[in-house]
């Protein structure tokens, strides 16, 4: 198969849309709309759960961008620092989107002085659908792409390299792994084993957890399917898969404990 999809969606004078940034777009407004709804459910303010949307949005972003730069790009953001601001030329990574959003949850809190034990426990159900949204706007842009393979499903992409070769469809490997992930965990909610498990205080933080240590896990899993970045191919691991490995210990261990 070729993926030889215009990553621009509509392109006029005055006017640019690439499929990239309606996805993004797309997976901010449902998962907004999710955890306003879980927020309603549980008897919590809509107003409370518009502002920590706000926060995290800010947080995301600029998490996801400096991430970018400091782990993967950052010689050439060095050379030329004015493409920091160009978030429209690329350059968002998951990894710092996780940090930016767990320091803006934390700043959030700091200033709300709400149970954030319980908001974060909700907060983190719908991040799975973000996640499915922007792996559809790099598969759309060519970009994240995987390594060489002759599995019948492989793809190439004429817009990633003059001569294309079949590569694994790590992005669509992510999609259906975060599809997955999230039906696990609402599940979970659903089903009011998040209720009982917050009967007990040590277990509070259950989903939170659950999140952290199945979408990093699978993250690493994938990085085995991806091209390299940043780090040679002789390398044992990729730096997603380093960058991965502190949350999966910390879901791992705060699991143990718990037991």
């Amino acid at each position: 198969m070729i993926s030889n999809i215009n990553p621009i969606l509509i392109q006029t004078d005055f006017l640019t849309i690439r499929w990239y940034g309606l996805f993004l777009g797309i997976g901010i407004m449902i998962t907004s709309w999710i955890i306003i709804k879980l927020f309603k459910r549980e008897g919590l303010e809509e107003d409370l759960a518009l502002s920590l949307i706000i926060y995290l949005f800010i947080g995301g972003i600029i998490g996801a961008r400096l991430g970018h730069i400091l782990f993967y790009e950052i010689g050439y953001y060095l050379t030329y620092p004015i493409e920091v601001f160009f978030i429209n030329h690329g350059g968002l990574s998951s990894h710092g989107l996780t940090l930016g959003l767990l320091i803006s949850f934390a700043l959030f809190v700091k200033i709300k002085k709400i149970n954030w034990k319980q908001v974060l426990d909700l907060v983190v159900i719908p991040i799975p659908i973000l996640i499915i949204f922007i792996r559809l706007g790099n598969f759309f842009n060519s970009e994240i792409v995987g390594r060489a393979t002759d599995l019948p499903w492989a793809i190439s992409y004429p817009l990633y390299e003059l001569n294309p070769i079949p590569r694994h469809p790590s992005q669509i490997y992510e999609i259906l792994l975060a599809l997955l992930i999230f039906i696990i965990i609402f599940l979970t909610y659903q089903k009011k084993i998040l209720k009982q498990i917050q009967n007990d205080n040590k277990k509070t933080l259950f989903i939170f957890h659950l999140f952290l240590l199945l979408y990093f896990s699978s993250r690493f899993l994938i990085e085995f399917t991806k091209e390299f970045q940043t780090l040679s191919p002789d390398f044992i691991l990729t730096m997603g898969q380093l960058l991965s490995l502190p949350f999966i210990i910390w879901s791992s261990v705060w699991f143990l404990k718990n037991k």
